[in-house]
């Protein structure tokens, strides 16, 4: 671990992406957080609802094999995707594109 990988964040009604320098071993929620850029995760980051869904739109295979759990939750969340993942969940171990789609369905931070 130690290296620094870019992940670019397409945010749901803002036209400019923002793109970050984040640490591997960080999950894309970490890198939202850490860098001011909303995103929901009303369980605290757990696997038990379905709120940091993104869509990966580059990078999949540098993320970790989809859980069982994870496919789950994915399964309830508002307009999944096939490239649907919890952002709690993606640990990243090279360059991702995501997408974070409207958040204004759900409730809480």
């Amino acid at each position: 671990m130690g290296n620094t990988y870019t992940v670019k964040f397409n945010i749901y009604n803002q036209t400019t992406p923002v793109s970050v320098n984040v640490r591997e071993g960080d999950t894309l929620l970490d890198a939202a957080l850490d860098n001011n850029i909303s995103l929901h995760h009303n369980c605290g980051a757990v696997c038990a609802c379905s709120t940091c869904q993104v869509y990966i739109d580059h990078g999949m295979n540098t993320l970790p094999e989809i859980s069982d759990a994870e496919e789950d939750f994915i399964d309830r969340a508002v307009a999944p995707k096939i490239n649907s993942r919890l952002a709690c969940q993606c640990i990243i171990s090279g360059d991702v594109e995501v997408t974070i789609p409207d958040q204004s369905v759900h409730l809480g931070h």
